[in-house]
């Protein structure tokens, strides 16, 4: 069984696309781009991850491209909007790394108090929840370009999707199509409390045997996929064999993508193939429209 690579970059600007393309040559199924909502502790600007990601998006053709979006101090519409964008633009190879800062600065820049607890993961579920419902308000055919009537769309094929969360309410509907993989692909961390909302999940552990008993809980809570998400400068410190078999993937946090990238590649051996789409890639389902058959009967 092949694992799948994921790598987590960050760093100058300039020399991300570089490093982002041999990662893609040399057939890693995904990056996730670090970010935070406050600045560098050094001074300076950073640019946000999910325009990062944008630029990446039309430099690259197969591999996945996931920024963290803190959804603990970013408006969910926004957000929603935001990854349905980079879909499109990337043609369906979009993730989303579902951040969750919680420090009383973090909050300050939106001007909230902080959540913990059960607080912090209702927040988090129901921005998880309007985002998949957002991207669902249009239908697959809502687009019809019907020169002969001059309509654009279908009306009937776009909703509202009313939510109310603990916290926040939104109409809808996003004023994207629908992004090409259906939904984004999800990631977060175990940790989160929100496993079962998630796609893929990061664990992490400073021993095997501790990293496979997360991802072994992790799959009881409801995650499909699962990836071991370790540091990496010269070497894991675990042994990836080990691991096959109990995670789908490898999540590596390289402190030089240039240096550990041609190692990190010999450690975790042959990759899956990368698919058209992310969710290709990783063998994940074209999740159906939650919309597409509402107030029909089911069908047998």
């Amino acid at each position: 069984m092949a694992l799948h690579l994921a790598l987590e970059v960050d760093g100058d600007f300039a020399s991300l696309p570089d490093h982002v393309t041999a990662a893609e040559r040399a057939g890693v199924a995904l990056v996730t781009i670090a970010d935070s909502p406050l600045p560098p502790a050094g001074g300076g600007i950073r640019i946000e991850a999910g325009v990062r990601a944008a630029f990446l998006a039309r430099r690259t053709s197969r591999i996945g491209l996931a920024p963290t979006l803190h959804a603990t101090v970013t408006e969910p519409f926004h957000l929603a909007t935001q990854l349905a964008s980079l879909d499109h633009a990337s043609l369906g190879r979009a993730g989303w790394v579902v951040g969750a800062e919680r420090s009383r600065q973090a909050y300050a820049t939106v001007g909230e108090p902080p959540l913990a607890g059960a607080e912090l993961r209702r927040e988090l579920e129901d921005v998880i929840d309007v985002a998949r419902r957002l991207w669902d308000s249009w239908e697959d055919d809502a687009v019809i370009r019907d020169v002969a009537t001059g309509r654009f769309l279908d009306a009937d094929r776009v909703h509202h999707v009313g939510f109310t969360g603990a916290r926040f309410s939104v109409a809808g509907p996003l004023i994207t199509p629908r992004p090409p993989q259906g939904q984004v692909v999800v990631i977060g961390w175990d940790t989160l409390g929100v496993t079962s909302r998630l796609d893929v999940a990061l664990v992490g552990g400073g021993t095997v045997d501790e990293v496979i008993a997360r991802a072994r809980r992790a799959r009881e809570d409801g995650a499909p996929l699962v990836f071991a998400s370790v540091a990496y400068d010269g070497g894991s410190g675990l042994p990836v064999d080990r691991l096959v078999g109990a995670v789908d993937g490898v999540h590596a946090r390289v402190s030089d993508l240039a240096v550990d990238l041609p190692r990190l590649l010999t450690e975790t051996g042959p990759r899956p193939p990368l698919g058209a789409t992310l969710r290709d890639t990783l063998g994940l389902p074209r999740p159906a429209n939650v919309f597409a058959n509402a107030g029909q009967e089911p069908t047998a």
